[in-house]
């Protein structure tokens, strides 16, 4: 399927104004080559209704909303396009209220729900690792701790950071919430969001050392904490913009349990800010949201609004 999106809001209403035409949008997605049966890879079908085909190799019945975020969800198909399109027209993303307020939808839990679950849409399945040169560092969000030494946190959610580097500039950059940063956690990271053989830049802590498979480039600081920022400057910037995004777009109030669904929002959104159409970025969250499995609001958490 060429890519295929809209451009404006008005063309977004024109387009899929009603259910069949969404759904349609979404098959050709799921399908860009012909209808696969999930069950036993089979091409032929029967559309049985209208909204679902029918494999005869294993009479298996297929909905194209199965196995998606949108599966079992009671809103229209309508408003969850109009979601879509409000989440990526916006330079810095919308927040549950917004959405609430700009939808007309009944709830905040609504809201709420549809955000979330369209933030685990931000992450490709089988996306690519870093490559190159990529800085690594960690970052903390929360409030000011009392008798903390060093990197020990005890409110204070930890994140690491990857960066990638494109000359002089920022490439694609990958988060992680992570729970310490010992050297098990540290390498695994690097080790799922970093191509082997890369060059891995990292500050002087010693839970980076014994780094295997990547050229390992540790920056030492001479000073505290003055020079710090000039040691991983691509890492401190991607930090610094995504506190300024977090306490902007959303006030803070984003709680550690759901912090890596607001950083794969960060993600998504930075690793495409060249993009010169916010209908593309609308067509990449659809795509990814018939790629990505189904989650239910219990299992986002157990802090739900």
């Amino acid at each position: 399927m060429a890519e295929d999106f809209p451009r404006t809001v008005m063309e977004l209403e024109r387009r899929f104004s009603d259910e069949s035409a969404c759904r349609a949008y979404l098959a050709a997605l799921r399908w860009p080559d012909g209808f696969i049966c999930p069950g036993c890879h089979g091409r032929e079908n029967w559309a049985v209704r209208r909204d679902k085909w029918r494999c005869p190799a294993c009479n298996r019945e297929v909905s194209v909303m199965a196995g998606t975020v949108f599966q079992d969800s009671k809103l229209p198909l309508t408003v969850w396009f109009r979601a879509m399109w409000q989440v990526t027209s916006q330079k810095n993303g919308v927040s549950a209220l917004g959405l609430q307020r700009e939808l007309g939808l009944g709830s905040y839990k609504t809201a709420w729900t549809v955000l979330h679950k369209l933030r685990r849409a931000m992450v490709r399945p089988g996306r690519e690792r870093l490559h190159g040169l990529v800085e690594v560092d960690e970052a903390y969000w929360g409030g000011e701790e009392e008798d903390v030494r060093g990197r020990q946190t005890y409110d204070k959610a930890l994140i690491a950071v990857a960066t990638e580097a494109d000359g002089a500039g920022i490439g694609r950059i990958r988060l992680r919430h992570i729970p310490d940063t010992n050297r098990a956690t540290l390498h695994g990271f690097i080790a799922e969001v970093i191509e082997p053989g890369s060059t891995v830049q990292t500050d002087g802590l010693q839970a980076y050392r014994e780094l295997q498979g990547y050229v390992h480039d540790r920056q030492i600081q001479k000073r505290q904490p003055e020079d710090a920022a000039h040691l991983l400057p691509r890492a401190h910037r991607v930090i610094s913009l995504l506190k300024r995004w977090l306490l902007g777009t959303h006030q803070g109030a984003v709680g550690a349990e759901y912090l890596q669904d607001y950083l794969d929002e960060f993600t998504f959104r930075f690793n495409r800010r060249a993009s010169a159409s916010r209908g593309k970025l609308f067509y990449r969250l659809a795509q990814q949201a018939v790629q990505v499995a189904p989650t239910t609001y219990d299992a986002l958490g157990k802090h739900n609004p």
